[in-house]
């Protein structure tokens, strides 16, 4: 299967919450014509593929965020001036099995 389409993104900030803060957890923020090439909306699950790892995170669209960049939160791996990409989760596709299974 190919990979879909999804240009790369440079990371402008990284917010780190902490144990208090009303707003926590895994979060990329980008533009929404930036959000509309990779087919992704508001709230979504999103892969953000970092140079050292993948993880899941919540899509907030925000037009403040400039062209071509990423804001993220919460995620670690991720500094600020790395690429990532960002891809939708794929829920359609069945669990993978096992040798055995």
């Amino acid at each position: 299967m190919s990979e879909p389409y999804s240009p790369p993104l440079q990371v402008l900030a990284f917010i780190a919450t902490g144990r208090r803060d009303a707003e926590r957890g895994p979060e990329i923020r980008m533009r929404s014509d930036e959000a509309g090439i990779r087919l992704l909306f508001d709230g979504e699950l999103v892969w953000v593929k970092g140079p050292r790892r993948s993880e899941v995170a919540a899509l907030r669209v925000d037009d403040a965020v400039p062209r071509g960049g990423v804001v993220v939160r919460d995620l670690a791996g991720l500094a600020p001036s790395e690429v990532v990409r960002v891809v939708k989760v794929n829920t359609d596709r069945p669990p993978l099995r096992g040798h055995f299974a």
